[in-house]
Parts: C-alpha cells; sequence; structure tokens
C-alpha cells in the first residue's frame, strides 16, 4: 500500500519543476532585459561624453591647414574623426547639437579669463539635445533624454 502512495505523490508532482520556471523566468528577463537596455544607455553617453573631451582637446592646441576647426572639432563629437566619414558614434546624433564657445566666438566667457598665475583662453564643447532610443521599449522607456554634455578647457596658445 505505501508503494502506490508514493507513486501518486511523485505523479502529481512532475509537472510543478515546469510551473516554478516558467514563473521565475518572466521576472528574470524582464531584469536581465532592463540591465542590457540602461547598460547600452550608459555605454551611449560615456562615447559621446569621451567624443566631447576630444574635441575639446583637439581645439585647445593651434590646428595649423584647418580651415575651419569647428567643423572639425563637429564632426570629432559626431564621427570620431575629423574628416567626418563613417557611420555617428551614437544613433541620432548629429553636429547640429554640437555647440562650441571659445575665446572668438564667445569672447565676454572665454577670452582672457583671469586665473591666479594670468589669463586663459578657455573652449567649451556641448552636446545638447540627444536622445537615445531604447530597443527593449517593455522594460525601458522608449527614449531617455540625455543631459547636456559639456566640456570646458584651457587653450594651449
Amino acid at each position: 500500500m505505501k508503494h502506490s502512495t508514493a507513486k501518486i505523490q511523485r505523479k502529481s508532482f512532475r509537472g510543478v519543476a515546469a510551473v516554478e520556471l516558467a514563473l521565475t523566468m518572466i521576472p528574470l528577463l524582464t531584469v536581465t532585459f532592463g540591465v542590457t537596455e540602461y547598460g547600452r544607455a550608459i555605454y551611449t553617453y560615456n562615447a559621446i561624453d569621451k567624443a566631447s573631451r576630444d574635441a575639446a582637446r583637439y581645439l585647445t592646441a593651434p590646428t595649423p591647414g584647418s580651415p575651419d576647426p569647428h567643423a572639425d572639432a563637429r564632426n570629432m563629437v559626431v564621427y570620431g574623426n575629423a574628416q567626418g566619414t563613417g557611420a555617428p558614434l551614437a544613433p541620432g546624433l548629429a553636429t547640429g547639437m554640437v555647440d562650441i564657445c571659445d575665446a572668438a566666438s564667445c569672447p565676454g566667457t572665454h577670452a582672457a579669463v583671469p586665473t591666479g598665475s594670468g589669463a586663459v583662453n578657455l573652449v567649451t564643447v556641448s552636446i545638447s539635445g540627444y536622445v537615445h532610443a531604447s530597443i527593449v521599449t517593455f522594460v525601458a522607456p522608449a527614449t531617455l533624454n540625455f543631459n547636456d554634455i559639456s566640456v570646458t578647457m584651457r587653450e594651449n596658445l
């Protein structure tokens, strides 16, 4: 009699593991997709931030032979090179989102700024209005609006 009771109990629990797996996979996959999507957003933000630093660094040194260093710097932010070739570093990033302020274009705030050891000229590269488009919209919002990214450096004369 005992043997048949154990057999009945084993049969009644046969599908429980599959049901538990199905129930735990839903939140597990949701968390996995969420971490992946927000990781993509952070990666994109860091790529744009690094490109803006590279462009500001490019503008701090004199650029002989360049007819328009501001256009070169905008290309560096968007494409990663001064020539403006290749695909943009981030989807939807355009040169119109890049604002450059230096001693020539913003003399009131960036020319001959007094410091403790004299005066310096500044260069600022700003990216504004970038919107990150999510791929997995059931986990993250369809669009994430980044704050403005701005880098200011001292110009080398």
